[in-house]
C-alpha cells in the first residue's frame, strides 16, 4: 500500500487521540527511563507520553514516511524511527511500551504480545489500545461492497488486511504468565460525524486503505460511491442531523514484575 496520509489522519485528531488519553490515565505511576510508541503516527499520542514522563527518554517508531515527517516537526526533542513494530527490538529494556490503534494491523498476537513483554524492564509496563470494530456497520458495508462481482477479484485479499481480535479471556491467558497484573477492558466509543460521508474520510486514513490500495483512481471512487450509498442507509441521522460512529476499542495494560 501507499504511504500513510498524516494530514488525513489529523483530521479527526481529537477523537483519534482521545483513546490515547484513556489508557495512559490506566497506567500506574512509574519513574520511567525510556518510554516506547510503537505506531506513533504524527505524535498526537507521542505528545501525551513525553507529558507524562517528561524526564523519559522517549521514541516513537513507524513505518510511514510522512507520519514521521508530522511527529518529528510536533516533538523535535523526541527520537523518531523508521521500522516495522513486529521487528524493531530498542537497545535497552523499555519501562513504558505504548501501543495505540497499532498491533491489530499485525498477525499472530499469540507470539507477539508475549514478544513485546519481554522487551520490558522489570515492574514495566505494556498499554495496548486496539479498535475491535470489523462487525460494526462501518466495516461490514465495506466487506460487503468488496463482495459484489465489480469488485470480488480485485479486493478478493483486503478483508484479510485484519484478522478479528481474540476474546479478553485468551488475551489475559496469554499474557498473565508474563505478568504480575493484567488489565483488560472495551469501550464503545459514540463519535458524532457529519453524515456518512465524514465516516468515509475518517476510514480512509485507516480501515479503507486496505480496499482503496488496489484500485486506480476512477475505481476508487466508483467504489466509494457504492460505499457512501450503504452507510447512508446503515447510518440514519440523529436529532441534530449528525450520525453517530461507533467505535468500539479493546484495551489492555499489563504489568511485567518487578
Amino acid at each position: 500500500m501507499a504511504d500513510w496520509n498524516a494530514r488525513l489522519y489529523l483530521k479527526f485528531e481529537d477523537e483519534r487521540t482521545r483513546p490515547s488519553a484513556d489508557l495512559l490515565a490506566q497506567v500506574s505511576p512509574v519513574a520511567a527511563r525510556r518510554v516506547v510508541d510503537l505506531g506513533c503516527g504524527p505524535g498526537n499520542s507521542t505528545e501525551l507520553l513525553a507529558a507524562r514522563f517528561p524526564d523519559a527518554e522517549v521514541i516513537g517508531v513507524d513505518t510511514s514516511p510522512d507520519m514521521l515527517e508530522k511527529a518529528r516537526q510536533r516533538l523535535p526533542r523526541a527520537t523518531f524511527i523508521e521500522a516495522d513494530v513486529a521487528t524493531w527490538g530498542p537497545e535497552q529494556p523499555v519501562d513504558v511500551l505504548f501501543a495505540n490503534a497499532v498491533l491489530q494491523w499485525l498477525p499472530n498476537h499469540d507470539a507477539l504480545l508475549p514478544h513485546l513483554m519481554s522487551l520490558l524492564a522489570p515492574g514495566g509496563i505494556l498499554a495496548v489500545q486496539m479498535p475491535n470494530n470489523l462487525t460494526e456497520p462501518s466495516h461490514a458495508l465495506m466487506r460487503d461492497v468488496a463482495r459484489e462481482d465489480r469488485w470480488r477479484e480485485k479486493l478478493a485479499k483486503a478483508s484479510a488486511a485484519r484478522a478479528p481480535l481474540a476474546p479478553p479471556g485468551h488475551l489475559y491467558d496469554l499474557l498473565k504468565p508474563h505478568a504480575r497484573r493484567v488489565d483488560i477492558w472495551q469501550t464503545a466509543y459514540q463519535h458524532p460525524l457529519d453524515g456518512p460521508a465524514a465516516i468515509i474520510e475518517w476510514l480512509k486514513a485507516t480501515g479503507l486503505r486496505p480496499f482503496l490500495a488496489p484500485l486506480d483512481a476512477g475505481e476508487q471512487e466508483a467504489f466509494l460511491a457504492d460505499y457512501l450509498e450503504r452507510l447512508t442507509e446503515g447510518y440514519p441521522p440523529r436529532v441534530d442531523g449528525k450520525v453517530l460512529l461507533a467505535f468500539p476499542r479493546l484495551f489492555i495494560v499489563a504489568e511485567k514484575a518487578p
